[in-house]
């Protein structure tokens, strides 16, 4: 039994000593105090996980409206920030940011655990609170939406700060946040804060500034320099003192930045916009091309065809002529310096005189100026593109250049003698009692054609228009880009019906530019955030008149300008460049008008009151609104628009016409004094013979006026031309009377019939 007991025992294996409670409670709480965080942290990191990245570089910023020479003109929409390169960032206000908020930013990794424990040892021993918040984490959650100041958000935070540690380079994450943090009062990056609080570029600033920037970061709107000069300048002696401490700047530079003056501009400039008459029609335009939210996004990239110097000049003309006007003894209305708007803001029509300002580049179509009134923060009315004006007589020039295309020639003899009442039809084909006179209530018989234009005589326009007919005239007017509620009334002879001066100067376009039509445009190209082309103009065109019909109306416009209705631009104004163009005055002198081109540009002028009213008397389109177009084109830049002499589109031969019949002079017409030469373009010159006259041989054939100007017409030889210039005048007495009915009748022959002398429209200076 002894043997087997000793058997047994060696069996049993020796008890282990148990654990106290308290170890393992140590060693669970140990592991808990390991895997916890982590697990924490992989959760965190998922959520994180859920965050695009591409936030954090994807600023919106305004949109930039770029002049014609992609230079930058305004912004609109969107954060008012400007994103800038670290390059063009000055190193200064770098060294003065990262001593203020992430002294450790090039060694940690997103979260920086030595400054955590720096933080809560001071939050411990000090009343004031410290953040140990890294530039990583602070621009997670200015990108990012990630809540409110909870544990839950500071722990979402740190997990998307090492993932933009591990996307984005060190220098990428501190231009990324120098560009997107808030500077206050509507700021956002440097370059907008720079450029608002002290007139530079972030590039140019100087110690001082710069630790007023980094200073106003934690709380911008409570120590802005605007707001708090003294609280910025507090601030700023901070971040110059934690810059001395870790040795970015020696005590003697510490010392002199202390001594400046915080020096502001005095004024944000939040909105950045050019705030003019030609941003205003920008932004009506992009209303139509893109969508609201494409637009308020921000971001894009809006290339305009505005020349800030054409569109300063074209203000300053009009302001200085139309306060030389105002300055008149006499003046009746009241004046823009003695005028104030509504108690309320609203806006309202003014009561001082008005003008506005269209210049279009001939070449495009391009608006290169546009000026809707005399000052934008007294009245934001576009004048340019909204005020429906009567356009009186610069609506002639249409008229004669139809005429033209119909077979018109510049010396045939049109009455301007008066116009009986009921001799003219309205719309309905009943008699009108519309009876048009000449403004200088002067009549002078017979008159060439040209004279009718150049002299800018009513009762002459009239009897073309009739001779035209009135369905065809509404049809030009309608073609002109000028209207689309032509009135059936035989007044739109005379320009009684209304248009926007930017249509009536597009419309002009078709006269230098061999008879086509320029549509006009702001905007030539949108690029959205991303680069690419959203919109492109379409550069439109019409052709309006042919070749032949547009020459002689621009040849009869240069001589507005030299002996006619404008004759004073050269007389008076000491305009001398090669022009043409034509006044335009309406009833009662409630609007002058001048409209006019050189070889480069097109500019329209209107000069009236917002409510309809007599301006003056005599208140002529040459007395008002030829001042400001001369002033313009004198000063413009000669060497981006020149003005050189206009040129034939086709071949011109001289050739000698009978004044009566429109056709090539005979013997006849010389005799009987109706023969003129004149120089035609080669699709113009009659192909008969004047019949009218007792000889029908021709005195003269198509003969070359300018060698080597476009040469000979095939098959024609040149013959010497007659040297004497034949007068045109009508004989006197009844021979004259029957010579106008003859005329009459043949102007009826060109014209497809019509009937007796036209009426003019609604009154409107002829000047």
């Amino acid at each position: 039994m002894v043997g087997d007991e000793l058997v047994k025992t060696s069996n049993v294996r020796p008890r282990r000593p148990k654990r106290r409670l308290w170890v393992r409670l140590l060693l669970a709480a140990l592991a808990l105090s390991l895997l916890g965080p982590l697990a924490v942290g992989a959760v965190y990191y998922v959520r994180s996980l859920e965050f695009d990245l591409g936030d954090v570089a994807a600023m919106p910023q305004r949109a930039t409206v770029f002049d014609m020479d992609a230079k930058p003109y305004a912004r609109l929409y969107g954060e008012n920030r400007l994103i800038v390169p670290l390059k063009d960032i000055s190193p200064k206000f770098v060294q003065a940011l990262l001593a203020r908020e992430d002294a450790r930013f090039y060694s940690h990794w997103g979260v920086d655990p030595v400054g955590i424990l720096r933080a809560a040892y001071n939050n411990l021993t000090r009343s004031r609170k410290e953040g140990a918040s890294t530039l990583t984490q602070q621009l997670a959650r200015n990108s990012l939406p990630l809540g409110g100041r909870t544990l839950d958000r500071k722990l979402l935070e740190a997990c998307i700060a090492l993932r933009i540690e591990r996307a984005y380079t060190k220098d990428q994450i501190l231009t990324h946040y120098i560009n997107r943090i808030y500077y206050g009062a509507g700021l956002y990056g440097i370059e907008a804060a720079s450029l608002s609080y002290f007139g530079k570029h972030a590039k140019d600033l100087e110690l001082s500034e710069a630790a007023v920037m980094a200073g106003i970061i934690r709380s911008p709107n409570r120590f802005s320099p605007l707001k708090n000069p003294a609280g910025a300048e507090g601030n700023r002696n901070d971040v110059l003192q934690r810059m001395l401490a870790l040795g970015k700047i020696s005590p003697a530079e510490a010392e002199a930045a202390r001594k400046e003056k915080v020096a502001t501009t005095g004024k944000a400039r939040v909105s950045f916009q050019q705030e003019n008459y030609a941003m205003d029609a920008i932004k009506r335009d992009l209303d139509t091309i893109l969508e609201s939210d494409q637009q308020e996004d921000g971001g894009l990239q809006i290339y305009s065809t505005i020349d800030p110097e054409l569109q300063g000049l074209a203000s300053k003309a009009l302001e200085e002529t139309l306060a030389k006007i105002e300055a008149q003894p006499g003046w009746e209305h009241p004046r823009r310096a003695s005028w104030k708007k509504a108690e309320d803001g609203s806006e309202q029509p003014t009561e001082y005189l008005q003008g506005a300002v269209v210049i279009i580049e001939n070449r495009t179509g391009a608006i290169r100026a546009l000026v809707g009134g005399r000052d934008f923060a007294q009245s934001k009315y576009n004048r340019a593109i909204l005020a429906r004006r009567q356009v009186g007589s610069s609506f002639k020039s249409f008229l004669f250049a139809a005429a033209f295309q119909r077979g018109l020639l510049p010396g045939m003899l049109i009455s301007d003698d008066p116009i009986e009442p009921g001799s003219l039809k309205d719309g309905n084909g009943m008699p009108s009692n519309w009876s048009p006179a000449n403004s200088d209530e002067k009549y002078n018989g017979l008159l060439p054609a040209a004279d009718g234009l150049i002299r800018s005589r009513n009762t002459m326009s009239v009897r073309l228009g009739e001779m035209l007919g009135l369905p065809e005239v509404m049809k030009l007017a309608t073609a002109a880009g000028l209207t689309r509620d032509v009135p059936a009334s035989p007044t739109i002879y005379l320009g009684a019906f209304e248009a926007t001066l930017k249509d009536l100067t597009a419309a002009y376009t078709a006269f230098p530019n061999g008879g086509v039509r320029r549509q006009p445009y702001l905007i030539e190209r949108i690029d959205d955030a991303e680069g690419s082309t959203v919109y492109r103009a379409a550069r439109q065109e019409r052709p309006m008149f042919s070749e032949g019909a547009n020459w002689l109306t621009s040849t009869t416009l240069e001589k507005v300008l030299v002996n006619g209705s404008a004759a004073r631009a050269r007389s008076e104004l000491g305009f001398k460049l090669a022009a043409a163009g034509k006044t335009g005055t309406t009833n009662d002198f409630r609007d002058a008008w001048f409209v006019g081109y050189t070889s480069s540009l097109t500019v329209g002028v209107w000069v009236g009151l917002d409510k309809p009213t007599t301006i003056m008397r005599k208140g002529y389109g040459a007395t008002l609104a030829l001042p400001v177009w001369t002033s313009i084109l004198n000063k413009a830049n000669k060497d981006r628009y020149p003005a050189v002499a206009f040129k034939p589109t086709e071949a011109l031969r001289k050739v000698r016409v009978c004044s009566i019949s429109n056709k090539l002079a005979t013997a006849g017409c010389d005799m009987a004094a109706k023969s003129y030469e004149i120089d035609l373009p080669v699709s113009v010159i009659p192909k008969e013979a004047c019949g009218t006259h007792a000889d029908a041989v021709p005195v003269a054939r198509a003969i070359p006026v300018q060698p080597g100007s476009g040469g000979a017409e095939p098959g024609v030889e040149g013959e010497v031309p007659v040297q004497r210039a034949i007068p045109v005048n009508p004989p006197a007495g009844g021979q004259g009377d029957r010579l106008d009915q003859r005329v009459g009748r043949t102007l009826r022959k060109f014209f497809g019939g019509g009937s007796p002398p036209p009426p003019t429209p609604a009154p409107e200076a002829p000047r």
